[in-house]
């Protein structure tokens, strides 16, 4: 078996961070945080997740993340699945924070794109077929 557990984001602020992923999954936790260093430089980190999938925030960022416009090599952006996307947009912008519609696919897919606080791009898909090979037609 192989399946993603974590995702490592370095953030400037943890509790700044924590006010988007919390409004986003409500149902998560903090599972574990502390203190520690990261190549010579202190830091704090917390896990939040559920008992399978969680991000793992490090707050000793410095500088800006690559423009997300732009053509640097890095992280583009990260996507979740849900099949509530009018409510987690809700609880997003009722937060603070402004999503942009995606293209989508009629019938298919609807999607939103928002940026946290430390400027990761986060998708969040909703898909309107249980048919894999629906759901997988880019055309």
């Amino acid at each position: 078996m192989l399946y993603l557990e974590h995702l490592n984001l370095v953030v400037k602020d943890i509790p700044r961070a924590l006010a988007f992923y919390q409004a986003a999954f409500p149902h998560w936790k903090t599972r574990g945080e502390g203190r520690s260093t990261w190549y010579g430089k202190a830091r704090r980190w917390l896990h939040f997740g559920d008992d399978y999938l969680y991000l793992a925030l490090s707050d000793h960022g410095e500088n800006d993340i690559r423009d997300n416009r732009g053509y640097q090599v890095g992280l583009s952006h990260i996507a979740f699945v849900t099949d509530e996307l009018a409510q987690v947009t809700q609880r997003l912008e009722a937060a603070g924070f402004i999503g942009e519609k995606g293209e989508g696919s009629p019938g298919i897919r609807n999607n939103t794109y928002f940026t946290d606080a430390d400027g990761y791009e986060i998708e969040f898909v909703e898909y309107l077929t249980e048919v894999v090979s629906e759901r997988n037609d880019y055309k």
